[in-house]
């Protein structure tokens, strides 16, 4: 590629995103609907936080009584307001729900952003329990903290004898992510020398670039191994973790110590349990895991390891009041996640037979020193990438020809994981699957959401970089 055509295809890439909240999107505002009466109120807005003993200023969303996202009971329709009470445009993503169009929170795809100031509603039917989380899909200002869990619970009373304890986790930086960016995109940083993490991991574990970004610390529930959250559990309970990965850039081990669990759902999604003691959590996938606890008393750390660095975060589990062993945010250079869960999990789910209508590849593209990511080789962020008709089936094969792992999100519709490297499995539903360097992963989708969806890799750089598309219904406008 040229210096000239790649700064084009930049400018392109550039324009198009950030062109979110001009008035030519005016026209497709959103009202609130008859049934929006009493929403959640929610406000997007800052907050500061002390890291590694310096405050830093982030962003999140906070309800009334200044909790930080939604715990609700599945209801027919999900109903929430967002108030933007930030200096600058937002507009947030639910990730995990199905919404229409209109309030699916894309640029470009969704409407206008949020304005400062403004209160924009969101209601709509929905039907999907789990552990979910949203944030914010502008720009950079994910990397900011601003996203939150969104739980939905099936009932009001659990369905088991169990304590359960939400875990939201973010990769750190006290860098302007902005700032970040332009590095990446200058070619220079760890990125422009395809730089490999320490030399002490086995050539095995890397099977290409795992980490193209630096960060200061990794956060479980904004805090770090430092100062960490205490949970406490009750003697030979059962706690029943729901874990999300909301790193900017950052696939996760999920490390249970001397402790071993279940895993029971993935991405809000109820799968066969699945025992062990380490499980692999990329970026923006959710885990359900159960875990069985020891007559104590004792402290447990659960920590989450990032791939291809030596950070870690973590929370202890206490039972009794002894004390809690001080733990250092610095541990072994992970290897990266690999598939080996993904080809065992079997969603408990059994979709209805359907002959697929078609399969089409989509190519994981790009990633050179220009930093330009992609999908077929398309950089512009809505391009579309595939047409589809509602009511049929389809399967996309999802071919990696970078050199680092992409975590793929499709936005309005679940998918379920049906071939890895040529295999076939019958496996999870899912909305976001890790597909590493060279891999090929087939996923299977039913086109019962008309409109213009996002598809995307969800490493924020690698996203704002190009490596997003769309689908489109044939009968969409």
């Amino acid at each position: 590629m040229t210096e000239h055509n790649t700064a084009s295809r930049r400018e392109a890439l550039t324009r198009r995103h950030f062109l979110a909240g001009s008035a030519a999107l005016a026209s497709t505002a959103i009202a609130p609907s008859p049934a929006w009466s009493n929403p959640i109120a929610l406000a997007a807005t800052s907050r500061i936080l002390e890291v590694k003993g310096k405050a830093a200023k982030v962003y999140g969303l906070i309800d009334a009584a200044g909790r930080h996202g939604i715990s609700m009971v599945l209801a027919p329709r999900f109903s929430v307001s967002i108030k933007n009470d930030l200096a600058e445009e937002t507009l947030i993503h639910w990730h995990g729900l199905t919404p229409p169009p209109a309030m699916d929170g894309t640029p470009m795809l969704s409407g206008p952003t949020i304005r400062p100031g403004e209160t924009r509603p969101y209601d709509f039917a929905n039907r999907e329990a789990g552990t979910h989380w949203m944030h914010s899909h502008v720009g950079l200002q994910e990397q900011h903290l601003l996203a939150a869990p969104l739980i939905i619970r099936e009932t009001e009373t659990p369905l088991f004898d169990e304590q359960e304890h939400v875990v939201m986790l973010h990769d750190f930086t006290f860098r302007d992510p902005k700032d970040i960016l332009a590095e990446l995109q200058a070619g220079s940083g760890a990125h422009a020398g395809h730089a490999m993490p320490a030399s002490s991991m086995p050539a095995s574990s890397m099977p290409g670039m795992l980490s193209d970004i630096a960060y200061d610390a990794l956060l479980a529930n904004d805090r770090t191994l430092d100062d960490p959250e205490i949970v406490g559990v009750e003697r030979m309970g059962r706690l029943r973790l729901r874990l999300i990965n909301a790193c900017a850039a950052s696939n996760l081990w999920i490390d249970l110590g001397a402790l071993s669990g279940e895993i029971i759902a993935v991405d809000g999604k109820s799968i066969h349990a699945v025992g062990g003691s380490r499980f692999p959590l990329a970026i923006a996938q959710r885990a359900d895991i159960r875990l069985q606890l020891p007559p104590g008393p004792g402290a447990w750390p659960i920590l989450f390891r990032s791939e291809g660095s030596t950070l870690q975060g973590g929370i202890i589990l206490r039972q009794g009041k002894g004390a809690v062993a001080r733990l250092s945010d610095q541990g072994e250079v992970q290897p990266a996640l690999d598939l080996s869960l993904e080809g065992r999990l079997r969603s408990v789910a059994v979709p209805p037979e359907i002959a697929v209508s078609r399969s089409e590849i989509v190519r994981l593209t790009g990633g050179g020193a220009d930093y330009l990511w992609g999908l077929n080789d398309k950089y512009s962020l809505h391009d579309t990438i595939m047409t589809v008709r509602e009511g049929e089936r389809y399967e996309m094969i999802l071919r990696n020809d970078t050199t680092m792992s992409h975590p793929m999100h499709l936005h309005g519709h679940y998918f379920k994981v049906v071939e890895i490297n040529g295999q076939r499995i019958n496996g999870a539903i899912r909305d976001t699957v890790l597909v590493p360097p060279d891999n090929v992963i087939t996923i299977q989708f039913d086109a019962n959401n008309p409109g213009t969806w996002a598809f995307h890799c969800h490493h924020l750089y690698h996203m704002n970089s190009g490596m997003m598309g769309a689908l489109a219904y044939a009968s969409a406008a």
